[in-house]
Parts: C-alpha cells; sequence; structure tokens
C-alpha cells in the first residue's frame, strides 16, 4: 500500500507541475478573418512581431477568409479554449449576426471573450484619379447622371454600410455596389477603376491617397483625422447623422481562461503604448485604442446593437 501511495503521489505532483507550466508554451496564432492587404490584416502583423518578444514565444498569423469573416469566427468559435487560437477581425464582427442570421455561425456573447479592442479607424469614400469629383456634392450630382458602381470589403461590412446608408436611404441614388473578399482588394478596385468609387476603411486607400492615384472625399468619424487634415467629415458635407467606424478586435474562444485573457491583454496594450509601433499603425491611418477586457467588452456590445439596427434601417443582405 505504501508503494501505491507513494507512486500516487508522485503521479499527482508531476500533474501539478504539467498544470502550472507557464503560458505561452507553445505558438500562438492569430487567425484573420480578411485577406491580407487590410487594416485587420495590417493591425495583426504590427502586433504579431512585438506580441513574440513580450510572451517569448512564436505568434503566427494565418488568413482563414471568407463569408464576410464569418470563416475565421466560425474557426475560433470550435477552437480550443486554451490561449493559443485568437480571432483578429473588423465591425463586421458585430454586423454579421443580424446579416447573415444563424449562418453567421457565431453568437458574439456566447462564442467570445472580447479581449481587447486594439485600433479603429474611420470609414472613408474616395474615387479613383480620373474621376472628375471633389465632393461629396459634386459625387451625388454624378451618379443621377452617370450608372456608377462602389467596391467595398465585403456586404455588411461596415464601409459597405456606411455607404449603402448614404447612397440608397438618404440620396435614393442608383449605384451598384460591388462586394469584394476583404479591405485590400476593394481598394485596388478603386485604385485601378474597377469601380470608379471606393467604400473602405482608411487603412485600405490611404497610401494611395498619398501617392495621389485615390482622392478621398469623406471621412465618416465625428472629426477630421490628423493623417487626413484636408479631407472632411461627412458631417461637415450635411451628414451629422453618420459617425462610422471600422475597427479591429482581438477575441478569444469563451471559456478562456480569465488569467490567460488578462496576460494577452496586458502584453497587447503594452505593444501600441510603444512610440516604434504607434508610428507604424499611424503610417498604416490607423488610431490605437486598447483598454482592459470589460471595456472592449461593453464597446462591443454596443456596437452589436447599433450595427443591428443600421443593417435594418439599409435592408442590407448577406448575398
Amino acid at each position: 500500500m505504501s508503494l501505491l501511495k507513494a507512486t500516487a503521489v508522485a503521479f499527482l505532483s508531476l500533474s501539478g507541475l504539467a498544470l502550472a507550466a507557464p503560458y505561452p508554451d507553445k505558438p500562438i496564432r492569430l487567425i484573420v478573418a480578411f485577406p491580407p492587404g487590410g487594416p485587420v490584416d495590417i493591425t495583426a502583423r504590427i502586433l504579431s512581431t512585438q506580441l513574440a518578444d513580450i510572451l517569448k514565444q512564436s505568434v503566427i498569423v494565418e488568413n482563414k477568409v471568407g463569408a464576410g469573416g464569418n470563416i475565421g469566427a466560425q474557426y475560433v468559435a470550435n477552437a480550443a479554449p486554451d490561449g493559443y487560437t485568437f480571432l483578429v477581425t473588423s465591425s463586421a464582427f458585430a454586423v454579421n449576426p443580424t446579416l447573415y442570421g444563424a449562418a453567421a455561425g457565431y453568437t458574439p456573447e456566447k462564442n467570445f471573450i472580447p479581449v481587447v479592442v486594439a485600433t479603429t479607424q474611420a470609414n472613408v469614400i474616395s474615387v479613383n484619379e480620373n474621376v472628375p469629383v471633389k465632393s461629396i456634392a459634386e459625387l451625388k450630382a454624378l451618379t443621377a447622371k452617370e450608372n456608377l458602381s462602389y467596391s467595398s470589403p465585403g456586404n455588411g461590412t461596415t464601409p459597405q454600410l456606411t455607404c449603402e446608408n448614404l447612397f440608397k436611404v438618404i440620396w435614393k441614388a442608383n449605384i451598384t455596389s460591388i462586394p469584394y473578399k476583404g479591405a485590400g482588394p476593394a481598394s485596388f478596385a478603386v485604385l485601378s477603376g474597377e469601380t470608379p468609387v471606393g467604400c473602405t476603411a482608411v487603412a485600405g486607400v490611404y497610401q494611395f491617397a498619398k501617392q495621389g492615384k485615390v482622392r478621398i472625399l469623406a471621412v465618416s468619424s465625428e472629426k477630421r483625422l490628423a493623417s487626413l487634415p484636408d479631407v472632411p467629415t461627412l458631417a461637415e458635407q450635411g451628414y451629422p447623422q453618420i459617425k462610422d467606424y471600422t475597427w479591429t478586435t482581438v477575441f478569444a474562444p469563451i471559456k478562456t481562461p480569465a488569467a490567460i485573457v488578462q496576460k494577452v491583454n496586458q502584453a497587447i496594450n503594452q505593444v501600441i503604448a510603444n512610440p516604434e509601433m504607434k508610428d507604424k499603425f499611424d503610417q498604416a491611418g490607423l488610431l490605437i485604442v486598447g483598454g482592459t477586457s470589460k471595456q472592449a467588452s461593453d464597446y462591443i456590445t454596443e456596437e452589436v446593437k447599433r450595427w443591428a439596427q443600421i443593417v435594418k434601417e439599409t435592408g442590407a443582405k448577406a448575398d
């Protein structure tokens, strides 16, 4: 009996050591729900290098795209809640449960824990350099004369809903929505002239605007952006009801231990507080946010409610 007891004690001691292994002890994956080149991907890749240094472990970015961000969200919703798989996605996360219904494949509050809102940015309305308009008023006049189309990161994304609200609900204009699979492809569409108009978040077309190849007509934020001081807001141009943003948030699968959520939250806040990293975000047209997991959760809850109302008002459809 004494031998059995000794064996049991040794086994429990070893198990305790295994359970007490410091986190993380293997690579962490950031699942990005949108293609490379857009604000979500840019945010994840800026974060990943510094997170690896802080957490002393590899941080791998993987793009799992499709269905307006639902593919990536579903993947993480079904992942083990062990702190080694996180979702990095945009405001489409808050839109899709209403837009897609059950087909979204997740429920924000039942399947995820918001870790931190990392970055945010205004949505912008832009035109190819060859389109002869320099203001929202001139674009409205042009829609009455010509059959135009606009690119967006996908049906139900916040840039697309911003433009559907302006073009269809407010203007009653006949302008065709052309959804792409992410902000990168949508931005290249307006750059190339494949669509004369683009509706994206700032980061998608920011560099193209700086090069003079795309003209940004308006931003959807409450105030002008420091990075685009000459671009007026939609409110300044007669649409004070439009104050929209596209954010990028990191989520953990539900039931991920609170200690792990807090550790990753603190690490991300450390990254975005780094002046060198802030410069990288600034160069991409992204504004850092940060804060606690509780603050992120409260914000996401309100965003889900707000965008549900906009989906209903615009009559937006998933297809």
